[in-house]
């Protein structure tokens, strides 16, 4: 049916005010403007500069929506001051205007006046404590380019490494370095757990917009375990629209994982599209030497003096991570402060040395994960997942047989590890594994080329050369 266009004009305001309700409709256009469409434009006439400025900082896309839902295409906006509307204004009205501008005012104000860093918790790691060696320092250099430069090429800067190795240490630390150095810049450091669950809380309480405007407004987004969002299609949905948003805007993004972003297991990919174009570093266990720095450091801020011979001892006799070697040296420490003792190599070796049993096995399950994935050609994420297709559930199998044979986990322990499964899951896939190397049975299970065959105790013999 062939409308008018006056009729466009009446439909298009009613649109106008479905969207942004009658009271602010009443306020803004009802008594203010004169709409006309002609040529392909939409001319909005308004009393004044000011109003005509407002209405197209404040409502340019709902006007867009509704020309678009009336009319079926897209038509250019122009606004056109006419003295004679400025008659057509009534107090109230002027006085709701006034209001409306004294309101965003003072919401404005106090947005200036807040704390010039958005926290959601206190951060007490800093660059200045992280101790560099050879297995991190190209992580650390990478966090001080962040910090130093307003835009980086490194964005996003993508971290991953094993449990311990100093992840989160650079992630706050350059969240607080940034507040020191660059006191106006917003930033917000959170695990991905917590970003997952505060966009659930604002589902629920339908508080979207305040959601997306705190993160996607950031100078600085730190998201620390970003591996979380693994098999949560819809967090995954959101992150993706606030990286885009961040990235599109030149701020910088920081993302720490327990593995690279190809080896996450059911993450999109276009997440890991993004999260690749940047710069991904590996951070390693620290070495010997390292290690020492980190007691040395530890220990002078609990302010106890702890011999070199007793720190080379600790240092070389852990070598998975950096908080074991705190946990070890607290341990220590706490044990002579009660016997008001000296720290001495005799008091650590019998002080430490269950600790040191229990804490440093000479295989690592990561290890064991890690090569098995990679024999198998899936992901350590898949492991862990509850996936029970032939080719994971082989490989879970044998993950927890070595992990049962190299390690001393206990049957629930490997459970907890590989994905929450019960001890009972742990000891039925042990003994399968048992009984294919007892008989030296085929094993068989899909890879992309094909179904492929090998012997049990050649599988065996294989992962056992992978993991050292």
């Amino acid at each position: 049916m062939h409308t008018t266009l006056m009729d466009d004009v009446t439909a298009i305001d009613k649109a106008i005010s479905k969207r942004i309700g009658v009271g602010k409709h009443k306020v803004w256009f009802k008594n203010s403007t004169q709409f006309s469409v002609a040529d392909g434009y939409l001319t909005i006439g308004v009393p004044n500069h000011f109003i005509g400025s407002w209405i197209e900082n404040h409502f340019m896309d709902d006007i867009q929506d509704a020309i678009r839902e009336v009319t079926g295409d897209e038509k250019k906006i122009t606004f056109n001051v006419d003295a004679s509307l400025s008659g057509t204004q009534k107090k109230p009205v002027l006085d709701s205007q006034a209001k409306s501008v004294r309101k965003a005012r003072e919401v404005n104000t106090r947005r200036r006046v807040k704390p010039k860093a958005v926290k959601v918790k206190p951060l007490k790691l800093s660059l200045d404590t992280f101790i560099a060696g050879p297995g991190n320092e190209l992580a650390f250099n990478a966090a001080r380019a962040v910090v130093s430069e307003s835009k980086t090429l490194f964005n996003p800067l993508f971290l991953h490494g094993g449990y311990g190795v100093g992840k989160t240490h650079l992630l706050q630390g350059i969240c607080n370095e940034i507040s020191k150095q660059r006191p106006g810049a917003r930033w917000i450091y959170v695990s991905a757990e917590e970003f997952a669950n505060e966009f659930v809380i604002a589902l629920k309480t339908q508080k979207l917009d305040a959601f997306r405007r705190r993160f996607r407004q950031a100078d600085v987004l730190a998201i620390d375990d970003i591996h979380f969002l693994a098999s949560k299609p819809s967090m995954q949905e959101e992150f993706l629209h606030t990286f885009n948003t961040i990235d599109l805007a030149g701020k910088q993004i920081v993302l720490a994982s327990d593995a690279h972003p190809k080896m996450i297991g059911q993450l999109c990919e276009k997440l890991v599209s993004r999260f690749v174009s940047g710069m991904v570093v590996k951070m390693e266990s620290p070495d010997f030497e390292t290690r020492c720095s980190i007691c040395r450091q530890r220990a002078a801020e609990m302010k106890k003096h702890v011999p070199d011979e007793v720190i080379e001892h600790i240092a070389g006799s852990m070598h998975t991570n950096v908080r074991e070697l705190e946990g070890a040296l607290l341990k220590l420490v706490a044990f002579a402060s009660i016997g008001n003792g000296q720290i001495t190599l005799r008091m650590a070796e019998q002080v430490l040395a269950e600790h040191i049993s229990r804490t440093d096995p000479i295989v690592h399950i990561s290890d064991i994960d890690s090569a098995t994935a990679t024999y198998f050609g899936i992901t350590p994420a898949d492991i862990h997942s509850s996936k029970k297709d032939r080719t994971v559930s082989t490989a879970r199998s044998f993950s927890m047989y070595l992990a049962r044979k190299y390690t001393k986990m206990s049957y629930p322990e490997i459970g907890k590890l590989m994905g929450g499964k019960n001890h009972a899951t742990v000891i039925l896939a042990c003994r399968k594994v048992e009984k294919w190397i007892k008989g030296n049975s085929d094993v068989k299970w899909k890879t992309e080329t094909g179904q492929r065959v090998v012997k049990a105790l050649t599988v065996l013999d294989e992962l056992t050369n992978c993991i050292g």
